[in-house]
């Protein structure tokens, strides 16, 4: 071969060798970083595709229906257009005043839709109150298209909690309800459910927070989530990754009424044991104590000498003839243990304190002015009505008061007459008799009528130790009272200059 010959057979290959060298260029590299991060996406992707599978089955659709009512409406009075001569006629209709007054017509009927979750196979499922309450016929499509008329309803309007069952559906897959309690913030859930009819929708986000609380649902604690929750998405299950239920979707707080990334789940612990009452009683019976409390500020640990991170709640007060007065709970007492568990805030306090077994003695720990009391407590069931306060006010007397200008109240002995006209039977202590609008006292909840007890912690027998009391208290640092107002109960009082 000559030379012009392999000059001419070598281009060909260094064209060759200048393409594959150019391509391997221009191709971009695939790191192993890269790798791994598709990887790992790829692995969450699945984790939520497993999950969805789990629990969608589960996930049912409620249709809450309202029947149209015949009703009647008053309408604007025309007694005001009446001559003189003629305004007694009305007396001849009676207290129902004119029948010209009045119109009947019917109320339109009403349609809801909600999501519930299957929580056994005999068709018993777990939905919010709001989703059933006040409905004439709630209807139940199950996941496979069936449709069921719900029955034998039963509701917890505390918890916004119901249940219901549906009858011959056969057997059916019931969702796995998870430990709320081990939910951490951060860990990724999902939200299914049917938002704006929209059916089986599932969409994913975090827990952003835990133990919120909401005026909608006065007994439950919630778990927050940026998960999308919209209308429709009430009673719907949130699930974690192993696709067990951790909340029930419940609220959203939302300027729009729509998604805006803030979501509420009621914890599914507490949706176990609302449903568990709701079988076996019908109703939630819940214990009580009867007190008021308030969580450890800085403020109340500087007046109570106290650790402020002291775990705990105070009481602020104590119903008179309830469980608490009769183990000597005080207000001003902190507590710190129930039923032998430490006590973190008053959400905990109340968990604790309504699940615990009904006429069973439990354990209390308080702190009492910085020394460790333990108490023995008879919790009883809560009461259907709780008696409230008339704020009516007794006669009293302010001739022998005397007046602390500086907290802006005045203060008389509580001598045996006086105690007979406020129709009570304790003589101890002193009574207010006048507090100042807009005063020390007036802010920090001081009532005329109210029996002053104790002054930080000193026992007050006459309005001398009372004044002798408050002088040596310092008021930038606060001082407190233990006081009591009759025919409610007992009472810890903060007062600071503010």
């Amino acid at each position: 071969m000559n030379s012009r010959n392999i000059l001419i057979a070598l281009v060909p290959v260094s064209l060759i060798a200048a393409v594959l060298i150019g391509s391997a260029v221009s191709e971009p590299r695939t790191t192993s970083s890269e790798t791994r991060a598709v990887s790992q996406a790829e692995t969450m992707s699945t984790a939520f595709r497993n999950a969805s599978e789990e629990v969608l089955p589960t996930v049912v659709k409620i249709q809450s229906k309202v029947t149209s009512q015949n009703v009647i409406r008053r309408g604007p009075s025309m007694r005001e257009g009446l001559p003189e001569g003629f305004r007694g006629f009305e007396d001849f209709f009676g207290e129902e005043g004119f029948p010209f007054e009045q119109f009947e017509g019917r109320a339109p009927q009403r349609e809801g839709t909600g999501t519930g979750v299957v929580i056994s196979e005999d068709g018993l499922i777990l939905t919010n109150n709001h989703v059933v309450s006040g409905a004439d016929v709630v209807t139940v499509e199950l996941a496979d298209g069936r449709e069921f008329t719900a029955e034998d309803i039963r509701t917890d309007p505390q918890t916004d909690l119901a249940i219901l069952r549906i009858k011959g559906a056969g057997d059916l897959q019931a969702a796995k309800l998870g430990d709320s309690d081990g939910v951490q913030i951060g860990d990724w859930v999902l939200a299914i459910g049917n938002p704006f009819q929209l059916e089986a929708s599932v969409s994913a986000g975090i827990i952003s927070a835990k133990g919120r609380s909401l005026g909608a649902a006065s007994r439950a604690s919630f778990l927050q989530t940026d998960a999308a929750i919209n209308p429709g998405n009430s009673g719907g299950p949130l699930v974690n990754l192993r696709g067990e239920v951790v909340g029930i979707n419940t609220a959203i707080a939302s300027s729009s009424g729509g998604y805006q990334g803030i979501g509420f789940a009621i914890p599914v612990n507490l949706a176990k044991w609302v449903s568990d009452q709701l079988i076996d009683n019908g109703s939630v019976r819940r214990a009580w104590l009867g007190v008021s409390i308030s969580p450890v500020t800085q403020e109340s640990a500087e007046m109570l000498k106290i650790d402020p991170r002291t775990p705990g709640v105070v009481v602020q007060q104590v119903g008179e003839g309830t469980p608490a007065e009769r183990a000597g709970i005080r207000a001003g007492d902190v507590i710190t243990h129930f039923g032998g568990k430490a006590v973190s805030g008053p959400a905990e306090l109340q968990r604790a304190v309504e699940k615990s077994p009904l006429g069973k003695k439990q354990a209390v720990r308080v702190l009492r002015r910085g020394k460790r009391v333990t108490l023995t407590v008879n919790v009883e069931a809560l009461p259907d009505q709780m008696a409230s306060a008339t704020g009516e006010q007794r006669p009293l007397r302010d001739d022998q008061s005397v007046e602390d200008e500086t907290l802006g109240m005045s203060v008389a002995d509580l001598d045996a007459d006086l105690a007979d006209r406020m129709k009570i039977e304790v003589e101890e202590g002193v009574v207010v008799t006048k507090v100042a609008p807009g005063s020390v006292a007036a802010q920090s909840g001081v009532k005329r009528g109210m029996l002053v007890l104790e002054v930080d912690g000193h026992q007050v027998d006459s309005s001398e130790d009372f004044m002798t009391a408050v002088k040596e208290g310092n008021l930038d640092k606060g001082i407190t009272l233990t006081a009591r107002v009759p025919g409610v109960g007992s009472r810890f009082l903060m007062l600071k200059e503010r």
